[in-house]
C-alpha cells in the first residue's frame, strides 16, 4: 500500500530548555530565560475573568489589543500584527517573503528559529561571522548577494547577550539594499537601560522596509499565553496578514496581554529587580573567571575556558542541586551555558553554587 510522503526537509528542530530533571519533580528552571517575577496580577485577574467567554471563538483580528498597543506605543493600527508568540510573525514573514533559492542572512550566533523557519520556505540561510560573540554588520553586509531578501537581528541577541548600538543598526539598514527586508526582534527590549540602545521600535517607526517583532514571553510573563506582535509598513503588515490564520489568539490571552501592558508599576518593577540580580551575577561570574556578556538582558552566556570544570561537568552539578541551565550544543557554542536571571531566591542559590562548584 503506499502511503502520503511528506516533503522532506534538511532542519534542524528547534529544542527549548529543558523543564524537568530526571526524578526531580521541583527543579528550578533557569534554562528558558522567563520572567523572574512571572506575570502582573492583572494580567492573571483579566485571564480569569474570561471564564465566560471560553466557548465561544475570539475576535480574529485581536482588537483589543491593537488598539492598546497603538495608544501605549502612538503606533498606527493599520501597522500592527498579532500573532501567537512573535515566532508566529517571523513565520509569516518568511512565508511572505521567501521563494526556493532566496538567501537570507542571519548572525552566527542567532537566534534559531529563524534558520529554520527560513529553510521550511525553500531559503538558503548564510551565516554571518560575530566577533566575540556580538553581531557584526560589515559581515552582514560582506554576506549580501543578489539574492538576500530577508537579514534578522535579534537585539539584544539570545543566546549570546550582546547588543547593537543605535548608530550601528541605523548603519546596517543604510547600507543595505532598500529592497531586503530587515526584520529586528525586540524580544528582550524592555530590560535594557544601556545608553547607546534603542529598540527597533524606536529606531524604525517611520521606515518601509523594517519588521520589528515583540513577544509577551519575556518580561511580561506571559510565555504559556503564546502572545506576541509585529509591526511595519501597512504594506508589510497587509503581506504577512495573508498568512495569519483566523483565531490564532485566545481572547483570554488577548485580554491577559492588554492587563498587560496596562501595568506600568508591574514593568517597572521587573526591569529594576533584572537590573540588581543581573549586575550581582556578573559580578560573581567575574571573580570566578567565568567569560560571559554584560549585564544587558535577562540573561548570560557563561562560557567557561578558564575554569577547571567544563560546561557539562558545571550543568551536572547544578543539576544535583536542582537548578537546570541551557546548554549550548545547538548553537555550536563550546564549553558554553546560559542562565537565566531567576527570583531573588533563585539567584540567590545560583550564586551561592557558583562560589561552591567553581
Amino acid at each position: 500500500m503506499n502511503l502520503p510522503k511528506a516533503k522532506k526537509i534538511d532542519i534542524q528542530k528547534y529544542e527549548g530548555g529543558l523543564s524537568k530533571l530526571a526524578n526531580i519533580t521541583d527543579a528550578i528552571k533557569l534554562s528558558a530565560n522567563e520572567s523572574a517575577l512571572g506575570c502582573s496580577p492583572n494580567a492573571k485577574k483579566a485571564f480569569y475573568d474570561c471564564q465566560s467567554i471560553i466557548s465561544k471563538y475570539p475576535d480574529t483580528s485581536s482588537q483589543a489589543l491593537k488598539n492598546k498597543i497603538s495608544e501605549k506605543f502612538n503606533l498606527d493600527l493599520n501597522n500592527i500584527i498579532i500573532g501567537s508568540g512573535s515566532d508566529e510573525i517571523i513565520s509569516f514573514a518568511c512565508q511572505a517573503f521567501l521563494n526556493p533559492g532566496d538567501e537570507v542572512v542571519v548572525s552566527e550566533f542567532g537566534f534559531l528559529m529563524y534558520k529554520i523557519y527560513s529553510k521550511i520556505n525553500g531559503a538558503n540561510v548564510v551565516f554571518a561571522k560575530e566577533n566575540n560573540y556580538k553581531t557584526n554588520i560589515n559581515t552582514i553586509l560582506d554576506c549580501i548577494s543578489d539574492k538576500t531578501k530577508l537579514v534578522f537581528i535579534a537585539n539584544p541577541n539570545n543566546p549570546t547577550g550582546t547588543f547593537l548600538t543605535k548608530d550601528e543598526v541605523l548603519e546596517l539598514r543604510k547600507k543595505l539594499r532598500s529592497d531586503i527586508l530587515l526584520l529586528i526582534d525586540d524580544a528582550y527590549c524592555e530590560y535594557v537601560t544601556h545608553k547607546d540602545y534603542l529598540s527597533g521600535l524606536d529606531l524604525f517607526k517611520k521606515s518601509s522596509n523594517v519588521l520589528v517583532t515583540r513577544t509577551f514571553s519575556k518580561i511580561y510573563g506571559l510565555a504559556n499565553l503564546r502572545i506576541g506582535w509585529g509591526f511595519a509598513s501597512k504594506e508589510i503588515i497587509d503581506a504577512l496578514s495573508i498568512f495569519k490564520p483566523p483565531f490564532n489568539i485566545t481572547g483570554p490571552a488577548e485580554q491577559a496581554a492588554v492587563a498587560a501592558l496596562d501595568d506600568d508599576l508591574w514593568l517597572k518593577k521587573n526591569i529594576e529587580h533584572n537590573t540588581y540580580w543581573s549586575n550581582k551575577i556578573f559580578e560573581t561570574l567575574s571573580k570566578k573567571n567565568i567569560t560571559c556578556n554584560l549585564p544587558l538582558a535577562n540573561f548570560f552566556l557563561m562560557r567557561f575556558e578558564n575554569n577547571k570544570l567544563n560546561s557539562d561537568q558545571i550543568f551536572d552539578e547544578f543539576a544535583k542541586n536542582k537548578i537546570i541551565l541551557r546548554k549550548m550544543h545547538a548553537y555550536k557554542i563550546n564549553n558554553a551555558l546560559r542562565v537565566t536571571v531567576g527570583s531573588k531566591e533563585e539567584c540567590e542559590l545560583f550564586i551561592q553554587l557558583i562560589d561552591k562548584i567553581l
